[in-house]
């Protein structure tokens, strides 16, 4: 039946990919809902060296699935999932069960597994012809998500649960949801013949395939992955350090974290469906970088508006919430999607996305220790508005020297 009805496919897809990504955030974003106050390690503040610990799991994770993801075969990618899974939680467990704040590590193991979540549940969505549907639906989740779970954890918090056993317990809320949304995936089924003729056919890649896509297009890809960066890290303290943030705007109900990236997450809903109007791939391509341009530089615009007093804290955070992630999402199967079918070369998202997570979550680690280290002093409100000044000029530059690249690149290359 799924196969007679895209209407139906798109749906059932969505709802599966966005409910498994959803659960996932349940074990990875409940504990930066907690402040940690008081706690130091190393001359580092704990809720810092906690974040730190997780981004560099994710990193690592990022960097063995530029191997592993791309060499995955569709009939594992359940089973990886709730693997995965089941050791994030674990590794909560033992968060909760040893004493701080040396527990750190497991936040380490916690984030290792996950880091490869999004690629797996990719995998079930890429290479169609609406894919691009299909991922802005994956992408609203990790939006909505974030802000939902983090929302759950301060509730729990308030009913008195521990600030080391609350992520655990949220965790575990989730798994039934998780288990039932798994089982929906698997039963997805694959692109269709017309499918591959439009978008090409993915296929696990080799090292030589890795290698071969890599260097033929070196130059752009380093520079799409250097605004990727950027806008991750800006995204990054956004979201692990919105209690912070929001305190310091003066807003502090556990309902803010839903209430802001649900608007967030229905903006980038609306405006991402445009990129699925065009068909022809070199074309949706050149508006990828138009759509990324045009987020970052919301960005700096609005910061602007909200430093000169223009609008209210409530809006500047929403509004640069959809700008950071108007650059964010593309990345996240539309502009890769898009090279891909472009180029016809064999690859597949997972590869190139997760060279440009591990990329980004490096550069996240180091801003967080230029933070602790260089401005410590410094709040993190005072901090973001700083970034989001500094860091749309450099994103523009880099997507200016993409722009450029793929340009005389593609130039020879039949629409598709």
């Amino acid at each position: 039946m799924l196969k007679n009805s895209k209407v139906l496919l798109s749906a059932y897809c969505i709802f599966a990919a966005f409910t498994t990504y959803f659960c996932m955030f349940a074990f990875r974003k409940p504990f930066t809902s907690a402040t940690f106050e008081g706690l130091i390690l190393w001359g580092i503040d704990y809720k810092i060296v906690l974040i730190i610990a997780q981004v560099l799991g994710y990193g690592v994770a990022k960097g063995i699935g530029i191997k592993v993801i791309s060499e995955v075969k569709p009939e594992n990618r359940a089973k990886m999932i709730l693997a995965f899974i089941g050791m994030a939680e674990l590794s909560l467990i033992l968060f909760a069960l040893t004493p701080a704040p040396y527990n750190f590590v497991f936040l380490f193991f916690n984030g290792l597994p996950l880091g490869m979540i999004f690629g797996l549940v990719l995998g079930f969505l890429e290479g169609r012809q609406i894919t691009e549907i299909l991922g802005a639906g994956l992408c609203v989740s990790f939006i909505v998500a974030s802000g939902a779970v983090k929302s759950v954890g301060k509730l729990l918090l308030g009913w008195g649960i521990s600030e080391f056993w609350m992520p655990a317990l949220t965790g575990l809320l989730f798994l039934p949801l998780l288990f039932f949304s798994v089982w929906m995936l698997k039963q997805i089924p694959p692109p269709t013949k017309e499918d591959q003729a439009e978008r090409s056919l993915r296929q696990p890649m080799s090292a030589a395939d890795r290698k071969a896509f890599f260097n033929n297009h070196a130059l752009g890809l380093i520079a799409l992955i250097s605004v990727y960066v950027l806008v991750t890290i800006l995204r990054d303290i956004r979201d692990n350090f919105a209690v912070e943030i929001w305190k310091e705007l003066h807003i502090t109900n556990a309902g803010i974290f839903t209430v802001s990236e649900t608007w967030v997450g229905l903006g980038i809903t609306v405006l991402t469906g445009i990129l699925f109007v065009f068909k022809d791939n070199k074309l949706a391509f050149w508006i990828n970088h138009i759509f990324i341009g045009f987020g970052v530089l919301t960005i700096a615009g609005v910061t602007y508006l909200f430093n000169q007093h223009m609008i209210s804290s409530f809006s500047w955070m929403i509004i640069m919430g959809l700008g950071i992630f108007m650059a964010y999402v593309p990345y996240n199967c539309m502009l890769f999607e898009r090279l891909i079918a472009v180029t016809r070369q064999k690859s597949n998202i997972g590869f190139l996305l997760s060279i440009a997570d591990f990329s980004a979550y490096i550069g996240s680690v180091i801003v967080l220790f230029y933070k602790n280290f260089g401005t410590a002093t410094i709040s993190w409100l005072s901090f973001i508005k700083y970034l989001a000044y500094i860091i749309p000029g450099f994103a523009i530059l880099f997507l200016l020297i993409s722009f450029g690249y793929f340009r005389q690149k593609l130039s020879n290359t039949e629409k598709t």
